[in-house]
Order: structure tokens, then sequence, then C-alpha cells
């Protein structure tokens, strides 16, 4: 336990991190060469791309149900409020490359409470993506203070109360029951690696630096710096705020028919500004798979949804690969409830025909429906019952008659 704690300590302040770049909190310091830190302090820029990169791929990944349910898992998840487990899960895990689901008994059954990286860890097993102990801060004060731990190992659990004795349940199911779901796990970083990546903070921070130098420069811009020459040193001092909004001004010439020559400076663009933010964004949008639309930069026309798509292509990939990885934590979850529930410790290999369903990445509008219908046509013209309801449902996320069979071909009929 004692080497969990201080392998949590050294990843808890990089998850943070990420959670303060999502709620746009994060404090960037000050740089540049030509602008007072005072001066920067007041023109503060805030920014949510990386909030929006996180929400463009968790808003897509739609949990659907397990399919080939032997075990009747779905039960489970459906006492224990779907609609916001399964969301907080998959927020939870893109931002700081993993979470964790705590489960415990509850009436018969499981309660599956979700656990954010920063506060769980654990040693996995790289084969079965579970782990053989884990440790997770299940409370903590106001102070960020640990009031309640937990240290899970497959023959029990045991609690530590701050400031109270330390307890254990026997876990029946020889398996912790702290589950890791995981955002692109691989060989070197088996616990995944976060949607907010250093280079999309990079793009960010260039950005908000940009618009910290450009709203400086809006003062400027707005008030240009006027300027007058050969003015007596003997005239009455002009009130500088009168000579600013005033639109005419006044100045007699001296004894000797001498006048002073006023004049302006010539103002700042805002163009170049403009094109820079424009640079940073375009490279947020290559790192995040998204385009400069989803940033505010609105195009011209309007696109279809299968321009949409094509442009999108990036997030589709990276919405695919984040539905394996998910799918693959949630199977986990739904294998280790079940042996809690039934008290019995089934064989994973037993789950290996339950699978994860999930909504499409893409809506489909009137035009999709009617590509795919025409090409479900087709393929059951050629293979007679290829295409089901089932097989239409996971394409296009419409929720039709489970019962209803493709049409057999006239073809297919005379034979």
């Amino acid at each position: 336990m004692g080497y969990l704690k201080r392998k949590l300590a050294t990843v808890r302040p990089r998850v943070l991190m990420r959670y303060r770049q999502y709620a746009m909190k994060h404090y960037d310091p000050s740089v540049g060469l030509t602008i007072p830190p005072q001066i920067r302090d007041r023109y503060r820029a805030v920014l949510g791309w990386n909030a929006k990169g996180v929400d463009s791929l968790a808003d897509r990944l739609v949990f659907r149900e397990f399919g080939n349910d032997d075990f009747n898992v779905n039960e489970i998840f459906k006492q224990n409020n779907p609609d916001v487990f399964f969301d907080s899960a998959v927020l939870s895990a893109l931002i700081g490359s993993c979470c964790f689901v705590y489960v415990s008994s509850a009436d018969d059954s499981a309660r599956l409470q979700v656990i954010e990286a920063s506060n769980a860890t654990g040693v996995i097993d790289p084969i079965t993506g579970l782990l053989t102990e884990g440790y997770a801060v299940l409370q903590r004060d106001d102070d960020d203070n640990p009031i309640l731990e937990a240290y899970f190992t497959p023959d029990e659990t045991w609690y530590y109360p701050k400031g109270g004795e330390p307890y254990s349940i026997v876990n029946p199911v020889g398996i912790p029951l702290l589950v890791p779901v995981i955002h692109r796990p691989d060989a070197v970083r088996p616990f995944g690696r976060s949607r907010i990546t250093r280079s999309g903070m990079y793009y960010q921070l260039y950005a908000k630096r940009t618009l910290e130098r450009a709203d400086i420069t809006a003062e400027f811009y707005s008030y240009p710096q006027k300027y007058i020459l050969g003015m007596d040193p003997d005239a009455e001092q002009m009130d500088t705020w009168k000579a600013t909004v005033s639109s005419l001004l006044r100045i007699d010439k001296d004894d000797e028919g001498g006048h002073p020559v006023v004049g302006q400076f010539t103002t700042a663009s805002m163009s170049p500004f403009t094109e820079q933010l424009k640079t940073a964004a375009a490279g947020f949008a290559g790192e995040m798979g998204l385009t400069l639309d989803d940033l505010g930069f609105a195009s011209d026309n309007p696109s279809s949804v299968e321009a949409i798509k094509a442009s999108h292509e990036n997030l589709r990939l990276a919405g695919r690969k984040a539905q394996r990885s998910f799918g693959s934590g949630l199977l986990n979850v739904a294998y280790v409830s079940a042996c809690l529930r039934d008290g019995y410790h089934y064989l994973r290999k037993q789950f290996v025909n339950t699978t994860v369903k999930w909504e499409p990445l893409f809506e489909a509008d009137a035009n999709t429906l009617t590509l795919i219908g025409d090409g479900a046509i087709k393929l059951n013209q050629a293979l007679p019952g290829y295409v089901t309801g089932e097989t239409i449902r996971d394409l296009t996320g419409v929720a039709g008659n489970p019962s209803a069979v493709p049409a057999e071909s006239e073809a297919a009929s005379d034979e």
C-alpha cells in the first residue's frame, strides 16, 4: 500500500493539471519581452479549446448495451444510473487517461462508483487489464486531505478511515474490486494517454498569449497616441483626456506668430493577431481531429452531413479507437460486478462472447438512411438475410422493430 500511495502522489499533479485545463482554471506563467507582467495580468485570457477537444469526442461515445448478455449484466448497470455512470467514466478517462470503477455489494447486486485517476492507482495485469492490487482515496475533506482510503487485494478489501481503526471486508470474487477503464493503452503506457496532449496545451497557450497581446494592443488601437511639436514650455498644460476625446482642439499662435505641430502616431494593425490566432487554431484542430468550424472560425458555406464526416475522419478514427479501449474496460467492470453479485468467481473466458455495443459516432440523416437502405437491399439480393435489423441499427442508430426480417429478392423467391 505504501508503494501505491507514493505512485499516486507522483501522477496526481499531472492529472489535476489536466482537470484544470479542462475547467479553464489552469494558470499559465506570463511569457513575453515587451509587455510588463502587471499589464499582462490585467488582460489574462481564458480559452476552452482543450475542453472542446475532450467534449467533442466524449459526447459522441454513447454506450448502448452489452450484447450476448449471458450473465444479465445489463441489469447491474441499469441499477447504477447508466445515463450518468457511462458519461462520467468516459469523460474522466479522456481527461486523466484512465479512471477506476469501485465495485461494492448492494442489495443482491453491485454498486458502481467512478473514481478519477487522481484518486486511485494500482498494479495492472497487462494480459487481462485487471488489477492485481489497487489503492484508492474514497473520500477527501474540504482541504483535499484523505479521510477514507481503501486497499484492494484479491482476497479482501482494507479500509482506513482517518482517525479510526482499519477494518477489512472479505472479497469473494478473487479479483480486486477496483477496475480500470483506460483510454488508448499500449505497452509503454499501460494506463493509457490523455486526450489533452502536450501539443494541445501548447497551442491553447499560444492562442491565449495572442489574445492577451491583441487585447492590450486594442487599447492603443481605440485611442491612438497623439503628439505636439514645438509647444511653448510656458503654455498652459492641456488635459490629456480632453485631447483624446475632443473633436476640435484650439491651439493659439505665440507672440512671434509660430504655432505647434499636432500629429498622431500610426496605430498598430489587428490583422497579424487574427492570422496568428487562426494559425494556433489550425494546429490545435489538427491535433484533436477537429475543424476550424468547431473552434469558432465559421466557413462561408454550410457543410452537409457527409462533408462533416469527411472533415472529421481523424475524429472518427479516434472515436473508434476509444470505443475499443473503453469496451474492454467496461467488460471487465461487468465481469467483476457479476462475480460479486453472484458470489462466485466465474472464469473470464466465460465472458468472451459478451460484446459492448455503442451508438454510431455520427447520427444518420435522411440521405445516409437512403444510402444504407440501398446498400442493404443489394447485399441481401446477393446474400439473402445477410443484413439484419441489428446491423442496420449499428450503422444508423435507429431502433426499429427488432423482429423485422429483410425481404428476399425476387430472384431468390423464384428459385
